[in-house]
């Protein structure tokens, strides 16, 4: 307990550590609003559903559950760890603001929407949580996938944490796998989401020097 008082203590009361937090909730802020206005964009333009070869195999299952429900519990989690490790906090929303800013400019670039449109709809309609995520979400904001890069930015950020690597690592697979089966998303949003989330968390150690090295 003392230990984790003091972790806070160092954190709240540092100026240096201060202006960087304010700063990357600046950024998460913008870069929420950026991923609304890319969503409304969506909503308006996205009309297209193209052949996937992978889906094309595949049934359509039942995943609003897990897609809804264990996303919302995933950040719940990330908020906990992040009060429990709160020098984590500023590069964790600076490296999220610019995957939301990544994510939001790749969404306006490709018109398509969700390979099943009915079974989006019905998950929308019958999930009680979904307007929490669809604030941020339309259906058709498909490449790349958050649930499979997100997680997987998270586990590249916490890579020091065996326990936390695995979890994240756990639920990026988990989240690639639901999108796939719930034809949510087209394969190529999900197996390219790893290699952007990869090239996000570089940019970010390489603009966040000083928020990064908080972590270390």
């Amino acid at each position: 307990m003392k230990d984790f008082l003091l972790k806070h203590k160092l954190f709240w009361t540092d100026r240096a550590v201060l202006f960087h937090l304010l700063v990357s909730v600046g950024l998460f802020v913008i870069s929420l609003l950026l991923t609304y206005i890319a969503t409304t964009y969506t909503k308006t333009y996205s009309q297209y559903i193209v052949p996937d070869l992978l889906l094309d195999i595949l049934p359509v299952i039942n995943v609003g559950i897990i897609f809804f429900q264990g996303a919302f519990i995933f950040i719940l989690i990330l908020v906990g760890v992040l009060f429990y490790e709160p020098k984590y906090i500023p590069f964790v929303l600076e490296s999220t603001a610019l995957f939301f800013f990544v994510r939001s400019l790749f969404m306006v670039m490709t018109h398509l929407t969700a390979p099943s449109v009915e079974y989006y709809n019905y998950i929308h309609h019958e999930n009680h949580v979904k307007e929490i995520l669809f604030t941020v979400s339309s259906g058709n904001d498909l490449f790349f996938s958050g649930h499979a890069g997100y997680p997987f930015l998270l586990a590249l950020i916490f890579w020091q944490s065996k326990y936390l690597r695995y979890f994240f690592l756990l639920s990026s697979l988990v989240g690639a796998v639901i999108v796939i089966l719930g034809h949510l998303h087209y394969s190529i949003d999900v197996f390219s989401a790893f290699f952007i989330a990869y090239g996000v968390f570089e940019i970010s150690r390489f603009f966040f020097k000083k928020e990064r090295r908080l972590t270390l």
